[in-house]
């Protein structure tokens, strides 16, 4: 059985830093890639970022560009989102998602993933 789990989440001040992982089981998971969204309150679930399963390609949010960096363990089967610089209006609950492909799509929308986790809650606050 598929299953993702997003761990990492909290509460910082902006400025902080927190790393949020997420830990696949049930599938190959160095044969898919992998994507990071959030959902804020009210508001649409958006793409954040994307690896390739070999980790040879990533994308990011305009958003997020210089902040985030994504990466992947493949021999733990562990997808991680490094995020620096954080601010107010990157409070969400993330998650993280596989494709059914190796690479990434053209836009990491929810669309083009198949397979969610749960989420872990990030807040941004002073």
């Amino acid at each position: 059985q598929l299953q993702l789990v997003e761990s990492g989440g909290g509460l910082v001040q902006p400025g902080g830093s927190l790393r949020l992982s997420c830990a696949a089981s049930g599938f190959t998971f160095g044969y898919y890639a992998i994507g990071w969204f959030r959902q804020a309150p009210g508001k649409e679930r958006e793409g954040v970022s994307c690896i390739s399963s070999s980790a040879g390609s990533t994308n990011y949010a305009d958003s997020v560009k210089g902040r985030f960096t994504i990466s992947r363990d493949n021999a733990k089967n562990t997808v991680y989102l490094q995020m620096n610089n954080l601010k107010a209006e990157d409070t969400a609950v993330y998650y993280c998602a596989a494709t059914t492909h190796s690479w990434c799509p053209a836009r990491t929308v929810v669309q083009n993933f198949d397979s969610w986790g749960q989420g872990t809650q990030v807040t941004v606050s002073s």
